[in-house]
């Protein structure tokens, strides 16, 4: 590690009087911290709040890292990092003698996924960051080997091979403009693509949870598996795996963590062949997780558990009897007239294919929110319709 860097941790962010005031300023607006002069004369009140933000995010996203001698770097170069829940999902699927992740970042899946390998090695172009994260690892007890490059450089001089090759490419261009196609990523994974599967037989990619899974297939070769990784039902990240062998078929993985809602799998291309059901509600309504909603097998998910759509534009679902394993969230409900809905009544309401948001809809029957009640606004085949909780 740079030595310079080590010192200025020691002696400024980690200083004990330092640490104290941003423990003590947690809670603090940052707007008005920041309008205040430091009381340190080696540590700037920028560095201050770019730790106490850190301590925020770590918080919510990877609390692992809420240790005594934790450095954060600049927000930016922790908000494309996995939550702690999705790199330990991926962490459970890999396992090997040589793990290599070459664009670290801050470091948070590389901290997961290599835990069931020997041997680490991180790359990262970043000089201060990558000195951060062999710092924090060190705190953390955690062995690596950090290599502070290019990544096309290191692929260029690379001669060794790796069980697994990680990397997450950044979705921003110069302009810090967020961008969602394989080229325009850094690097871009389609000029890579060979010399990644030249040095392991297994290259997983983390991509971003807007791209399309149909442009995805079309034009990156080598995938036999994806998955469709949602925390608490938000589709956080689309992760790709690549292999040199010839697999039949390509695995797709609806994952949902934190969540009721069961995980699927199908084989891309399914959804072509499968046929909907369509009928008006019956005593069971279903609501597809969003992984499958990503995924868009609304007609496969009708076949395969046998429930019915409501209508072709509503990717709601009904049964008379109950499918336990349905991929999502399952209410008994009953149709209503509106004019059974009675003013100040408390609901939660979805509209799912229907002309009114949920907020224009409380307005309207003047509806409180919240609660153990829903009402679905949608539509099926014979029209508007409202959906009541029995």
């Amino acid at each position: 590690m740079n030595v310079k860097f080590v010192k200025s941790v020691e002696n400024k962010l980690l200083n004990k009087e330092v640490q104290n005031y941003i423990h003590a300023n947690l809670k603090t607006d940052l707007h008005s911290l920041l309008l205040k002069k430091s009381p340190f004369p080696e540590v700037s009140i920028q560095e201050i709040v770019q730790q106490i933000k850190g301590r925020q995010v770590a918080e919510r996203k990877f609390p692992f890292l809420l240790k005594d001698g934790i450095v954060f770097p600049p927000q930016l170069n922790m908000e494309q990092s996995s939550s702690e829940k999705t790199a330990l999902y991926k962490s459970e699927i890999l396992k090997g003698k040589k793990f290599i992740d070459l664009t670290s970042g801050f470091g948070i899946d590389a901290y997961y996924l290599s835990q069931n390998f020997e041997e680490v090695t991180l790359i990262e172009q970043n000089t201060e960051l990558l000195e951060i994260v062999e710092h924090n690892w060190s705190v953390l007890e955690r062995k690596a080997r950090f290599i502070n490059r290019k990544l096309e450089d290191f692929l260029n001089e690379n001669q060794e091979y790796f069980d697994t090759v990680y990397l997450d490419p950044a979705r921003r261009d110069q302009n810090k403009n967020k961008v969602f196609l394989l080229e325009d990523l850094s690097p871009n994974i389609l000029e890579i693509h060979n010399n990644l599967l030249s040095i392991s037989d297994q290259v997983i990619i983390k991509l971003s949870p807007l791209i399309d899974l149909k442009y995805l297939v079309s034009v990156l070769p080598n995938i036999f598996r994806i998955d469709i990784i949602a925390l608490k039902n938000d589709v956080k990240e689309v992760v790709v795996f690549l292999s040199k062998e010839n697999k039949t078929g390509i695995i797709c993985n609806c994952v949902n963590l934190e969540s009721d809602g069961s995980n699927f799998s199908f084989t891309f291309g399914e959804e072509e062949n499968a046929e909907s059901e369509y009928s008006e509600p019956e005593k069971f309504i279903y609501i597809p997780n969003n992984t499958v909603l990503k995924a868009g097998i609304f007609n496969l998910i009708s076949e395969k558990f046998q429930v019915k759509k409501l209508h072709s534009n509503t990717h709601l679902y009904t049964s008379t009897e109950k499918r336990e394993s349905f991929p999502g969230r399952i209410f008994e409900m009953e149709v209503v007239d509106s004019k059974k809905i009675k003013k100040k009544e408390q609901f939660n309401i979805i509209s799912k294919n229907y002309p009114l948001k949920p907020e224009e809809i409380k307005k309207k029957y003047a509806l409180k929110d919240g609660g153990n009640n829903y009402l679905i606004f949608t539509q099926s085949k014979k029209g508007k319709i409202i959906l009541k909780s029995v």
